[in-house]
């Protein structure tokens, strides 16, 4: 029997720590995304009394042909993982905004339903929604700095979705 030996911790590379432009980058990201997330989520919970992401939950149902995804897409769909998207549809369920239904083509999988419930409060709240996200965000860019930001977001979503079996995403767990 053999036994490994633990790394030289002075083996590893120093850090690259963040210069002063790249952290006030990183703490002003920070900022900005906790600070709309939440006022996302209280125009939501205020009109519809739900989460921003229940939301989107509805909006990729409202999307997909038949109003229907498999779980285990809309986990994908939403980036979260399969237990809080479980979570969600059950209490979307209770709601009667979404049910669930086996899968024809998969004993195993099942679908997630948008009601003709789900439907109706997803289009009544969809102008207050609209208004808040234009209000908070593109309201204060111009269409250049509209484009830049598409081009960033995209470009980071990219490296962090790695291709693989081994690929540690929140719809895989």
């Amino acid at each position: 029997m053999t036994t490994a030996t633990p790394p030289d911790p002075s083996a590893r590379p120093d850090p690259r720590w963040l210069t002063d432009d790249e952290q006030g980058a990183w703490r002003a990201y920070l900022h900005a995304t906790t600070l709309l997330e939440d006022h996302l989520d209280r125009q939501l919970q205020r009109d519809a009394g739900m989460p921003h992401v229940y939301y989107g939950l509805l909006v990729q149902l409202s999307q997909a042909p038949e109003r229907r995804l498999r779980m285990t897409e809309l986990a994908m769909h939403a980036k979260i993982t399969r237990s809080r998207l479980s979570h969600a549809i059950a209490r979307l369920a209770r709601n009667g905004w979404v049910r669930r239904e086996n899968c024809p083509s998969d004993k195993r999988g099942q679908n997630a339903v948008l009601t003709p419930e789900g439907m109706q409060v997803l289009e009544r709240t969809a102008p207050g929604h609209v208004a808040a996200v234009r209000q908070a965000l593109f309201d204060r860019l111009s269409p250049e700095q509209t484009e830049q930001l598409t081009g960033i977001m995209r470009l980071i979503a990219e490296g962090l979705q790695p291709e693989g079996a081994d690929a540690d995403l929140p719809w895989l767990r």
